[in-house]
């Protein structure tokens, strides 16, 4: 149903910090149109999913969508109302760290403006500034 790794060496791992802009990941691997991240951030894999479903259901499943980004990030809670210490909590959900310039989805076999349409629609699910580009 959503992303996540299907084997990891370690269990948990520390969050750690962004960098401010990627300049390797930034340009069109596969599609036509894309979506970029404008700024840093995580993405959980339940956003990723519903900007993914979001931009399938306005393209009417005509053309092929890349999810160009992975949540392989661990992220750890303590149940509420837990006292202090007894170890790190269980994996409660998983996230991507996406740095500025970086492409999340590419669109391709869909005419521009309903890509255009479709991407918008989906940028809406996501917790960070985007950009549609080509």
């Amino acid at each position: 149903m959503f992303l996540q790794p299907r084997k990891t060496k370690y269990k948990k791992t520390r969050k750690g910090r962004l960098k401010k802009l990627e300049f390797k990941a930034n340009t069109l691997r596969f599609g036509e149109l894309g979506l970029k991240a404008q700024v840093s951030g995580m993405i959980t894999a339940r956003q990723i999913e519903s900007a993914r479903r979001t931009i399938a259901r306005k393209i009417k499943r005509k053309g092929k969508i890349w999810i160009c980004i992975f949540p392989d990030l661990p992220i750890t809670a303590k149940p509420t109302e837990s006292r202090m210490g007894k170890g790190k909590g269980a994996v409660s959900h998983w996230v991507s760290r996406v740095r500025g310039g970086t492409t999340l989805f590419e669109v391709c076999g869909v005419p521009s403006h309903i890509a255009i349409e479709a991407l918008k629609s989906g940028s809406k699910k996501l917790p960070i500034k985007t950009k549609i580009f080509d």
